[in-house]
């Protein structure tokens, strides 16, 4: 672009983001292109992404309402405009993610493992391959076969060049790419990536939580709210009657109570004085 072109495309920009209620970046260093292609077609019509060079995209963020995004705007990155809620849109876009082979002196994240058992590859230079990256290989009936299930790679280890050719012929594909919001705009609401990372569930659960440890302690320390207070009531009605009880005070409530109870006694005291043999 000349200089009149990113004038013109700032100003046009500038405008097209007070359309939308939140706005978001997303970084794209180490993504591959074709993952931020997955994300742009994934997206519904009331999201849009606009990428473009950082120096670009800060002066678009520079008026008051948009510069708190201005420190998360570090490298190569995307402006995700949306009238989504947040944290569906931080959803929608993690949800695409692209399995990516492994290149050598990559470190392994995770165990890399070998499973054991036919192969779809040919009997050929391919099994000198794989015999180098020290994977148990075998030719059965002119098929290739995986001796045993093998851990290649333990997690934190170097992939070399061997085992990284020879994953490839298998097509196994240890690493993942992720797309993410590293920020959410919303009004004058900053959601940061930990707070995005919140799902519907997560918050039930510790509501939930919360509550009934709040409850809990609320009881004990005899504290009436409009959660525990038929629980107070209860406790306090079976305290009443058995305090009723006990000193024999006849009120409506417990009054069969103390009757039921004085036809046992009477019946106890006439079970003992009857001679055994009548």
């Amino acid at each position: 672009m000349i200089k009149s072109e990113k004038i013109e495309f700032v100003k046009n920009l500038k405008e097209e983001v007070k359309k939308y209620k939140v706005v978001g970046v997303m970084p794209i260093n180490g993504i591959p292109d074709r993952l931020v292609q997955k994300v742009r077609n994934g997206l519904k019509a009331d999201t849009k992404m606009v990428v473009a060079r950082k120096k670009l995209i800060a002066m678009v963020l520079e008026d008051e309402n948009h510069k708190k995004l201005l420190p998360f705007v570090e490298g190569n990155v995307v402006l995700v405009l949306s009238n989504k809620e947040p944290m569906e849109l931080h959803k929608s876009i993690g949800s695409s993610r692209l399995k990516l082979a492994a290149k050598p002196n990559q470190i392994a994240t995770s165990d890399i493992v070998i499973e054991g058992g036919e192969t779809s590859i040919a009997p050929g230079q391919a099994v000198t391959e794989l015999k180098a990256a020290g994977i148990d290989v075998q030719i059965q009936k002119g098929k290739v076969i995986i001796g045993k299930t093998k851990v290649l790679v333990p997690k934190g280890s170097k992939i070399s060049a061997a085992v990284s050719k020879a994953l490839k012929t298998l097509d196994v594909m240890p690493f993942e790419a992720q797309a993410a919001l590293s920020v959410v705009l919303e009004g004058t609401l900053l959601f940061d990536k930990r707070t995005l990372g919140i799902n519907r569930e997560y918050l039930l659960s510790e509501v939930a939580r919360n509550f009934a440890e709040a409850y809990m302690l609320s009881t004990e320390i005899g504290l009436v709210t409009e959660y525990n207070v038929s629980e107070f009531i209860r406790k306090a009605y079976i305290g009443a009657v058995g305090i009723g009880l006990e000193a024999k005070i006849y009120e409506p409530e417990i009054v069969d109570k103390l009757i039921a109870s004085a036809v046992r006694a009477a019946l106890q005291l006439d079970a003992m004085e009857k001679p055994d043999n009548a």
